[in-house]
């Protein structure tokens, strides 16, 4: 008999691929899931681990067994889920994961919507950037994320099922104090400029650096927060300028924006595995965002000028 918690922590070894960053996940210490991953050769009576170096990854057996893991686990949900609500109101825990900025304008809308029309619905919501969201996806940590599709260093590929919700223009975001020029933002103009970024390795860390060397310079970093209204606040301040998602700016600072001059959006979407069947309660959220009624203002609330 296949323990579903040893398949996930499995699965979870095909999308992390340490046995260190999944005992970080899970909580647990890496010689304890090492433990777990033989209890379930015992079980399986086949070889899914090998060794290379010092590190172990998935033998052929393994990666299929992985794979196959979420689809199980996925099904035992329905089941479950099924078992729980035989009426026609859907019931059960669906895990949200959203990223910053768009937790209250998409997310939490939804989430209050959902709590009034369907009580024995349980939506868990997640602060999740897109590098945690994609990973969490995919090994059953979440459910349904909201996510950027064009985050290039963790691709959706056709393992994902992906509800485009808006289009969200990135913005050159600066103090009304410090002399910006009216119009398109050039960024080489800005070259000079102290800059505020998020964290290493993030969606908007990642896109900021990519513009600015595409523009011919490396921005000198004057602060990184991974929280954006800590970035509004520094930039409120005077003492950095930065490219924000227009989304994420929230119009109680007092900011200027500036689309850029050779545009850049981002595409808001959300995605869920493909590939197994969607809980009534998993379907009804993403149907929630589909039919989200503020959507298209993300789309077309335009960028703020000085006066």
């Amino acid at each position: 008999m296949l323990n579903p918690w040893r398949l996930g922590l499995l699965s979870r070894l095909d999308t992390l691929g340490t046995i260190r960053a999944v005992a970080q996940d899970a909580n647990m210490s890496a010689s304890s899931v090492s433990q777990q991953l033989a209890v379930l050769e015992a079980e399986t009576r086949t070889r899914l681990l090998e060794r290379t170096g010092r590190r172990v990854r998935l033998t052929p057996a393994g990666l299929l067994l992985a794979r196959r893991a979420r689809a199980i686990l996925d099904h035992m949900d329905t089941v479950e889920a099924e078992l729980r609500g035989l009426t026609e109101d859907p019931v059960g825990l669906v895990r949200l994961g959203a990223f910053q900025s768009a937790i209250h304008t998409l997310a939490v809308p939804v989430v209050t919507r959902l709590a009034g029309a369907y009580p024995h619905l349980e939506v868990q919501l997640l602060e999740l950037e897109p590098h945690e969201s994609i990973p969490a996806l995919r090994g059953g940590d979440a459910d349904v994320i909201i996510t950027a599709t064009d985050f290039v260093e963790l691709p959706l590929g056709p393992d994902l099922e992906i509800v485009p919700l808006a289009t969200d223009p990135i913005v050159l975001v600066a103090s009304p104090d410090r002399p910006v020029p009216r119009g398109p933002a050039v960024l080489s103009a800005y070259a000079g400029e102290p800059w505020a970024l998020d964290v290493p390795q993030s969606y908007m860390a990642n896109l900021t650096l990519r513009l600015c060397r595409e523009s011919g310079f490396e921005p000198r970093v004057a602060c990184r927060f991974s929280n954006y209204l800590m970035t509004l606040q520094h930039v409120e301040a005077g003492l950095s300028i930065a490219l924000l998602p227009d989304l994420a700016v929230d119009r109680r600072y007092r900011v200027v924006t500036r689309e850029l001059a050779m545009p850049v959006n981002r595409t808001i979407a959300a995605v869920v595995r493909r590939g197994s069947p969607l809980r009534a309660a998993v379907n009804l959220v993403l149907t929630a965002l589909r039919q989200q009624p503020d959507a298209p203002a993300l789309v077309d609330r335009p960028a703020q000028e000085a006066d």
